[in-house]
């Protein structure tokens, strides 16, 4: 069982030491470890070692490499995963918070990039700098991640779907729950929103509309399939499988077990207007 996490203290932000290096590459960009040494003008006596096995320092920045919904090629797998836009990751077996590599990637101050993978062979997928959310002093240590160029909703808004779904809830029983994975993969979540627009499908509210600029792109994703119906893993389709949703019709979609349908929903709001 996963120990209880904690808030990470947070000073504030760096000065942007990570800037020279995070400029390099854009976000959802796909890159080798050879692309990244080059990029990163890593000599050649720095690489290898520690960048194969998770992460790796230079020149003050952390680079970090996980494998989500995937074994990596260390033969662990201990369930690193997206929930929303916030990355729940585990450090090498043995990895404490006060071991000094980990401490150092806690500290607010010290600048974290992260790559990310869902295939043991396919190059790693940039999801930006990052910031320790929390973490907890299990074996190994587990890090909640947030991400500097997103909002975050709360931890306990991401495990919403995924208890509400479920008819009882067991702990741990996510972990067992391998398409959560791949559902909260940020990629598909953009994808969702690219076709759909940060409109709500319910009820047609727009967050821009009504706070401005801090509100420009930011909505919640529904699964049309809930995670206790899908039957194991299967293969996600944003257009089909995902629609965007404000905070409050999501939470009337899942007031009813199983959740609403977008239709039913939208059929019980236009009767209440009357």
């Amino acid at each position: 069982m996963d120990a209880p996490a904690t808030p990470v203290e947070h000073s504030p932000e760096p000065s942007g030491a990570a800037e020279p290096f995070a400029s390099r590459f854009a976000v959802g960009g796909s890159y080798s470890k050879k692309d990244i040494y080059a990029l990163c003008n890593v000599p050649r006596e720095r690489q290898g070692g520690p960048w194969h096995t998770g992460y790796a320092e230079f020149q003050g920045v952390w680079f970090l490499f996980c494998n989500v919904g995937d074994v990596a090629r260390t033969g662990h797998d201990y369930g690193d995963r997206f929930e929303g836009d916030v990355l729940q990751w585990y450090g090498k077996t043995g990895s404490r918070p006060n071991h000094p590599s980990i401490r150092a990637l806690l500290d607010p101050a010290t600048p974290v990039l992260i790559f990310y993978r869902a295939n043991n062979r396919d190059p790693f997928t940039y999801r930006g700098r990052a910031r320790a959310v929390s973490s907890d002093g299990s074996d190994p240590v587990r890090v909640v991640w947030a991400f500097d160029d997103s909002a975050v909703p709360s931890l306990e808004t991401l495990a919403q779907e995924v208890v509400d779904d479920a008819t009882s809830y067991v702990e741990g029983a996510v972990k067992q729950i391998t398409v959560n994975a791949y559902e909260r993969n940020p990629q598909a979540r953009r994808a969702c929103i690219a076709c759909y627009g940060a409109t709500c499908t319910v009820c047609g509210f727009r967050f821009d509309t009504v706070y401005g600029d801090i509100g420009a792109g930011f909505i919640e994703v529904h699964h049309l399939k809930p995670l206790s119906l899908a039957g194991g893993e299967y293969v996600l389709d944003p257009i089909e499988d995902l629609r965007p949703v404000c905070s409050n019709c999501h939470s009337m979609l899942h007031r009813h077990r199983p959740p609403l349908s977008i239709e039913d929903l939208i059929d019980r709001l236009q009767r209440a207007k009357k």
